[in-house]
């Protein structure tokens, strides 16, 4: 299956601000038998901490000792490991002008460049996410959500979930549409 790692800010959003739209993108992508790597799986515990910092740009969790996974180590060594198992990455910067810079986010980006993953920024126009850098490592820059997750499927060469694959007696792979879905 392909995959999507879901990058965008984090701190300065609640648990929930910062969830959302991943759950939606994994939701979407999923039509297209295409998974979602979101950096907050596994991290409900944060859901009740309000907003995920303390003002000083330092997580409010980190210090946390039965929470690895948020600790600095933990973030980086398994949002690291997704951007490069992943087919492709996805940053979203759309709701970006109610917080500071994420630096994480740009990390990301330039990790996905490193490992040269496709790489789709959603960022509004007068964004400080519309740098140079970042515009010529982002193979698509669209101002929306809805546009990146109408691309994605066609920059991975994705069929609709409903589709199976099957084998035929001699050997060849057909297409079936699954009965359970309509067709388009």
């Amino acid at each position: 299956m392909k995959s999507v790692y879901l990058a965008g800010p984090i701190t300065g959003l609640t648990y929930g601000n910062a969830s959302d739209w991943r759950q939606y993108a994994i939701n979407r992508l999923a039509e297209w038998g295409i998974g979602g790597l979101d950096p907050l799986r596994g991290k409900q515990y944060l859901s009740d901490l309000g907003v995920l910092d303390n003002g000083s740009g330092v997580s409010t969790y980190a210090d946390k000792d039965e929470w690895p996974l948020s600790k600095p180590a933990g973030i980086t060594q398994r949002d690291r490991n997704d951007v490069m198992t992943s087919d492709l990455v996805l940053a979203n910067f759309e709701q970006s002008e109610q917080q500071a810079v994420s630096i994480g986010t740009v990390i990301e980006c330039g990790w996905a460049d490193a490992f040269r993953k496709p790489l789709v920024i959603v960022s509004p126009k007068n964004s400080p996410y519309r740098h140079a850098m970042l515009e010529r490592m982002a193979g698509f820059m669209v101002e929306t959500l809805e546009q990146a997750l109408d691309i994605i499927p066609a920059i991975l060469n994705a069929r609709r979930a409903w589709y199976a694959m099957t084998v035929t007696n001699e050997g060849k792979l057909e297409e079936e549409e699954d009965e359970r879905v309509s067709s388009e």
